[in-house]
């Protein structure tokens, strides 16, 4: 099974996600794809994966997570307690600092809806930081030159020994994400 956990202010709507989902779906494997919509709030969207990640018999050996951005953050520290791989898309490794900015009400990316980012929430986020990857083969960075949100020499830094690929330009959703999808299943995969 793939969970794949978007980015902040991103949904189940974002472009990597439905990409994925019509190519899990085209693989007839579509009942393996999970992307659900995350709270704003770290404590609640946590507890959202590791719901779908319990009822999961053995994690470490079915699931592989995929994330995004803030998605990328929380998939680590998920893979870190569960012992299940990540491929990470130019993850957040500091969002406490990044995010701060973004305090107060805001809207999602795919919709028109308003939500509320609060202060408590970059605490909240605190509680999720991974300081050291314990087992780099867990992981695969994806990580864009060209990322106008997040330094990709940030990303590669905080992931020593992982599996890296690092895109030279593009930008921080990925936009050229159809040239390395299969790669990113791959490895969720196995291969």
């Amino acid at each position: 099974m793939i969970l794949y956990l978007h980015g902040f202010r991103s949904s189940p709507q974002s472009f990597k996600a439905r990409l994925i989902a019509e190519y899990m779906q085209a693989q007839g494997r579509g009942d393996e794809y999970l992307c659900p919509q995350l709270s704003a709030s770290p404590l609640l969207a946590i507890r959202q994966a590791e719901q779908l990640l319990d009822a999961c018999a053995d994690v470490a050996r079915d699931v592989t997570l995929i994330g995004s951005s803030l998605g990328g953050y929380y998939a680590t520290w998920l893979a870190e307690k569960y012992a299940c791989k990540a491929a990470l898309l130019n993850p957040a490794v500091r969002p406490p600092r990044d995010l701060e900015k973004y305090v107060g009400v805001t809207t999602a990316y795919h919709s028109d809806e308003v939500f509320e980012f609060k202060q408590e929430y970059v605490a909240e986020l605190q509680a999720y930081e991974v300081a050291a990857i314990t087992q780099p083969q867990r992981y695969f960075l994806l990580a864009a030159t060209g990322d106008e949100v997040l330094d990709w020499r940030e990303m590669t830094a905080h992931y020593p020994g992982a599996r890296q690929h690092v895109i030279e330009g593009s930008d921080h959703g990925i936009s050229d994400f159809s040239h390395y999808l299969e790669q990113v299943v791959a490895f969720c995969d196995g291969r």
